[in-house]
């Protein structure tokens, strides 16, 4: 760490230590540093529409509030720091720059798996058609990790396979990377004390824990107890103080729960702070369409989510219909790649695609391979970014990326990339007859809004 970034963190935190004493009065104070950090202008666009959100009576100002008294200063100061400051302000335009020098996109994160063993067996999930035996090892993770902070990667994401059955390696690359920030997809049911000890003494690493729904959702798709061992975690992480959130897969059997006024209340009662919604995505050959959501399913969550946005203190994202926010699909190197546990490097992490092995290649030679560079000239996908996806929404895009590149299938079983995409037909037109509309309504929203 530079005598910049050393002076910066310092200040800060200072910041951050008056805020918390009164968030109300002493906002305005780190928006001017801020504004202070960065030129881009998307930044300062959105620091204004931030500050005037939480100097509001509502949800965003007692969400605001949540995080200046209700975390433990050092992690939150310590988040403060390395996710808006280093991640977002500082490495940001640091990402543009080396975008323009390699030829192509360098994204804000990289998902990683370093295992896909687990020790739960959910329905429907794609990571059960894994071996299963895979490891990276510590010091494949560390180059990783020390390749992607050369590139102005301060985001690493875990994923799986269960990311914490590597809860020690985990924790050794948060100690080392200390001005990086972590972020593990978990199922919760490994978390105990001394995994909450561990990241209130790192201050750098959270979890975004999976679930269904409420107890009987939940048990039904992972296990019976999962809910309670669940529950159990986030009770220890909120006494903590520990900033963490909610991973909740929607499918065809539990849309209704899951945008439900009381499924949300729960993780806001729990202590939660943020809910990210991802819709079922069948992978492979075999892939259950039976458990997607119908389009009409779709668009209810659309609907439901923008509403609960406007009214409750909890930051929810639905990643298949928030495209508008994110300008289509973010996978492929954009601003995410997925690194699967044999060292595979996909574009995403539901499209099983690779012709890389980050075992073989550095991160920027994957970067630049031809599978990247296929799938980012062809984002975004569609015009109307309701269809933000090359799989279930556009996929024969899928298809003409893996010809062109002559990517290889990641899974155990054949490949059937041509069956499938014919098999997502039907549902990816019914979801464009519905998303034109949804898109029509939007533009004459903005319309009578600037009338």
């Amino acid at each position: 760490m530079g005598i910049k970034d050393s002076m910066t963190s310092f200040m800060v935190k200072e910041i951050a230590d008056y805020l918390a004493k009164d968030p109300e009065k002493n906002a305005d104070r780190l928006f001017g540093i801020a504004r202070k950090l960065t030129k881009n202008q998307q930044h300062l666009a959105q620091m204004d529409a931030v500050q005037e959100a939480i100097s509001k009576d509502g949800n965003w100002k007692d969400y605001y509030h949540r995080i200046m008294r209700e975390l433990d200063p050092k992690v939150r100061n310590t988040f403060i720091i390395n996710y808006f400051v280093k991640s977002c302000l500082l490495g940001v335009p640091k990402e543009k720059e080396m975008a323009e020098k390699l030829g192509v996109d360098v994204p804000w994160a990289i998902l990683i798996d370093p295992t896909d063993r687990c020790n739960l067996r959910c329905t429907g999930c794609w990571a059960g058609e894994y071996t299963k035996k895979n490891d990276l090892s510590d010091e494949l993770l560390d180059r990783v990790v020390g390749e992607a902070r050369d590139l102005g990667i301060y985001a690493i994401v875990l994923s799986g396979g269960e990311p914490m059955t590597r809860q020690n390696t985990i924790f050794k690359l948060a100690r080392k990377y200390n001005d990086m920030i972590f972020l593990a997809f978990t199922n919760g049911t490994l978390i105990t004390e001394e995994t909450v000890k561990n990241m209130q003494e790192v201050a750098n690493f959270t979890v975004a824990i999976s679930l269904e729904g409420l107890e009987d959702s939940t048990d039904k798709r992972r296990g019976e107890g999962t809910f309670a061992k669940v529950m159990q975690a986030m009770d220890m992480l909120k006494e903590a103080g520990i900033p963490f959130g909610v991973s909740t897969c929607y499918t065809r059997y539990n849309v209704e729960e899951v945008g439900s006024e009381e499924y949300i209340q729960t993780l806001i009662d729990k202590g939660a702070y943020f809910n990210w919604y991802f819709t079922y995505v069948p992978v492979g050959k075999d892939a259950d369409l039976s458990l997607m959501a119908t389009p009409e399913q779709r668009e209810y969550m659309y609907h439901r989510v923008n509403k609960l946005r406007a009214s409750k203190d909890l930051f929810l994202i639905d990643f298949w219909n928030d495209g508008g926010y994110s300008n289509g699909c973010i996978a492929g190197g954009r601003r995410y790649l997925h690194i699967n546990a044999a060292g595979e490097v996909e574009p995403c992490a539901f499209i099983h695609y690779a012709v890389d092995n980050i075992k073989e290649k550095s991160l920027e030679e994957c970067l630049k391979s031809d599978l990247m560079r296929a799938y980012q000239k062809r984002q975004p996908f569609n015009e109307n970014l309701l269809l933000p996806c090359p799989l279930i929404d556009n996929p024969h895009k899928l298809v003409e990326i893996v010809e062109e590149s002559g990517a290889h299938f990641t899974q155990t079983n054949a490949d059937g990339l041509h069956e499938l995409a014919k098999r997502l037909t039907p549902y990816s037109e019914e979801w464009f007859s519905r998303a034109e509309k949804l898109l029509g309504k939007e533009k004459e929203t903005v319309k009578q809004t600037e009338n």
